[in-house]
């Protein structure tokens, strides 16, 4: 079994969980959060298990950092959203693993009683088809938005946006991995 949870990236001088949007968190939460490698520039990285990250709290975390910050919630080191956010309130999504994205959004018939049993029809197979198109023909979009954020994160290199796109379009697994070589791409440059 995979990793599943949020795993926040933002910008501090000081450690990352000093940010009060993290002030409810109690003890025991606090010391199960992971913390991976920063990067140049304050950029740090928080893994925390599914139920300690609400969506209204990347805005806080931006307002705090007074930079862009970005969150993946990843299910089970399969698949993750990532949200951006910037300073000026201009937000982008992407999904990490289309495949398994398309499969989890595909729209279920009405009246489905059986999901199980759903799963092995042409049916379904077809509807993960569509969803997989309609998620892909958003990919360059996501493309754009992520390295306008970066850009906005005072990235000093234009990353290129075909090399995000074939990323937003990658299988690899564990999604951690992938969300980490994102942020390498996006001109983040790793920790030494």
């Amino acid at each position: 079994m995979g990793f599943s949870g949020h795993l926040v990236f933002a910008r501090s001088c000081r450690s990352l969980l000093e940010a009060p949007v993290f002030d409810s968190l109690d003890e025991e939460l606090t010391a199960g959060v992971g913390t991976w490698e920063s990067r140049p520039g304050g950029w740090q990285t928080l893994q925390f298990d599914f139920g300690t990250w609400d969506d209204a709290d990347l805005p806080a975390l931006v307002e705090w950092s007074k930079a862009p910050a970005c969150v993946a919630q990843v299910s089970d080191s399969d698949l993750a959203l990532v949200t951006g956010l910037d300073t000026a309130g201009q937000r982008w999504q992407a999904w990490l693993n289309l495949d398994i994205a398309a499969r989890l959004l595909a729209k279920e018939p009405e009246g489905l009683e059986d999901q199980l049993l759903w799963l092995d029809t042409p049916e379904f197979h077809d509807a993960v088809r569509h969803k997989h198109a309609e998620l892909d023909a958003e990919i360059p979009t996501d493309a754009e938005g992520a390295v306008a954020w970066a850009a906005a994160a005072g990235i000093p290199i234009t990353p290129q946006t075909e090399r995000i796109q074939e990323l937003l379009r990658s299988h690899e697994t564990p999604v951690e991995d992938l969300f980490s070589t994102l942020l390498d791409e996006l001109g983040f440059p790793p920790g030494h």
